[in-house]
């Protein structure tokens, strides 16, 4: 009797020891499971964001950033733009570029030219008009809408209104001076080769005024009204109220439209070509004129690819100089 209930004692313990034994097999089992869906639960939370951001960078890589390793490569090229034929040359359309009295330097004081009047005179005319558009004049959503308008129409058809407008015989703005009896100030605003530079600022300023206007709006509306009433008690005026408030508190503002100028001003084409072409002579040529020029006209794609590469490195280093500056400003 002694000797059995030895015997299913011990197969109770080497059952319940098995039993133990498949319990901590399971939990561990289970734990690593739980570790590998963990891990790979991790795996994908890492990943997502990189598939969201895939079809940019993809689409980005082809049409970008392909197309400015393919022009880098053409410019040490003699290529014609159309066969397949593309001899590397090294640095000779560079060479060309840059040798005194080459057209690039008179197309890159043109646009230096251009870039300092319009983007001076546009955020100067944008920041008048928000400043006035502000107070809620009667009509104000009106005359914001009209200044806004030029932006939402091409270029080409900005250049085109004012290639009649500009007209030397039937010009509206020549036959304005006749009826005034101001016969001396009629000129051939786009003919001539000291004005048409400043005639074409003109054009881009009426173009892009309006947003100046809309930006520095915008920015005026960030500023606490506070510091208006502030200075009204303390009998600031206008143009008190205007240089110690509202300019130093729109810094941001002016350095955005600076840097958008800069770019924009090198961007220029439509309206140059729609009105000049270039001339007369080379009085209002652009770099991107001479670009389109060099590589359609003369069938020289080696030259133009070096002429765009020329323009976006003065475009980066320009826009470095600006965040610099901005930045020591801010500090």
């Amino acid at each position: 009797m002694t000797a059995s209930a030895e015997s299913v004692s011990v197969k109770a313990g080497t059952a319940t020891s098995r039993r133990g034994e498949a319990v901590n097999a399971a939990k561990s089992e289970r734990r690593r499971a739980s570790k590998s869906g963990e891990s790979m639960n991790s795996w994908q939370s890492k990943l997502r964001p990189y598939l969201f951001i895939a079809p940019l960078v993809i689409l980005s890589g082809v049409f970008i950033y392909y197309c400015i390793g393919f022009t880098v490569a053409t410019s040490f090229t003699d290529w014609d733009g159309i066969s397949d034929e593309m001899d590397f040359i090294g640095l000779k359309n560079y060479a060309k570029l840059l040798a005194p009295g080459s057209v690039f330097w008179t197309a890159l004081k043109n646009n230096i030219i251009f870039m300092v009047v319009t983007v001076v005179i546009q955020a100067g005319l944008g920041l008048l008009l928000a400043v006035i558009l502000k107070e809620r004049l009667r009509g104000s959503n009106l005359f914001k809408a009209i200044f806004f308008m030029p932006i939402a129409m091409a270029p080409v058809i900005i250049a085109a209104i004012f290639r009649i407008i500009m007209d030397p015989n039937v010009g509206a703005i020549n036959e304005a001076f006749r009826f005034l009896h101001l016969d001396f100030l009629a000129q051939s605003w786009l003919g001539d080769p000291k004005i048409a530079l400043y005639s074409i600022c003109a054009i881009n300023i009426f173009e892009w005024m309006g947003f100046s206007m809309i930006i520095y709006y915008a920015g005026l509306m960030s500023i606490s009204e506070d510091i208006y009433e502030a200075a009204k008690i303390d009998g600031c005026g206008f143009w008190n109220t205007l240089f110690r408030i509202t300019i130093p508190n729109l810094s941001g503002t002016t350095n955005t439209l600076i840097l958008l100028g800069i770019v924009g001003s090198l961007k220029t084409f439509d309206i140059v070509i729609q009105t000049t072409g270039g001339g007369p002579g080379r009085s209002t040529e652009f770099l991107n004129t001479y670009l389109y020029k060099a590589g359609v006209q003369q069938f020289n794609g080696g030259l133009s690819a070096a002429i765009g590469v020329m323009v976006l490195i003065i475009a980066v280093v320009l826009s470095i100089i600006q965040v610099i500056v901005n930045n020591k400003a801010n500090k």
